[in-house]
């Protein structure tokens, strides 16, 4: 991948952004009155999953050249279709992580980034449930977006101790794999978002 434009590499960058942010209807304003409370509460205590209440995520919409597919895995833990994406773990150079979780996740190495900011931002409920043997309890994740773009003629690679599968999905199958209706309202407003931009 090509070095681009990095923004939101630390917490004052992250919270100038979202309080200038354009949300796309009620529902994502709401989610950005929500964020940015949740970070002037507490600050880089945001970043790390040792904050029970909840914590920032990064997720990735990859289309392909056509912008007609997405890149979607099989989530192990969930048992549905999903982005790609991950916990920041005290990183807050987002757009960092977000590259290491496509890599990592897909083995996808090359890939442009279409906005150099996040397209959307969601505050996502997840159930208490049990991981690598440790239970986790009910929190949020205050997860945000960035716009990819990739041939999709490139080897793929699932990381399987998270993902059984990682495969490129038409828009049409996202709307029929994927379960989660609280993730696939986010999946409707991002492609309405990209379909008028692209």
């Amino acid at each position: 991948m090509k070095a681009q434009k990095n923004l939101l590499n630390n917490f004052t960058e992250l919270s100038a952004f979202l309080s200038a942010y354009n949300a796309f209807d009620e529902k994502e304003e709401f989610g950005r009155l929500s964020f940015l409370q949740f970070l002037e509460a507490f600050g880089g205590f945001a970043y790390v999953r040792d904050n029970l209440i909840g914590h920032i995520t990064i997720s990735a919409w990859i289309v392909n050249l056509k912008h007609n597919k997405v890149l979607m895995a099989f989530h192990n833990l969930y048992k549905f279709w999903a982005w790609l994406g991950g916990h920041t773990d005290g990183n807050q150079d987002l757009f960092e992580v977000i590259v290491r979780e496509i890599k990592e996740e897909s083995s996808l190495q090359n890939f442009r980034l279409l906005s150099p900011s996040p397209i959307d931002l969601a505050v996502l409920s997840v159930a208490e449930h049990y991981k690598h043997g440790k239970f986790v309890p009910n929190h949020l994740h205050y997860n945000l977006t960035y716009w990819f773009e990739a041939d999709e003629n490139q080897p793929l690679k699932a990381k399987t101790d998270e993902n059984a599968d990682v495969q490129w999905l038409t828009f049409a199958e996202v709307e029929k794999y994927c379960r989660d209706d609280q993730a696939f309202a986010c999946y409707q407003r991002i492609m309405q978002k990209t379909q008028k931009t692209s």
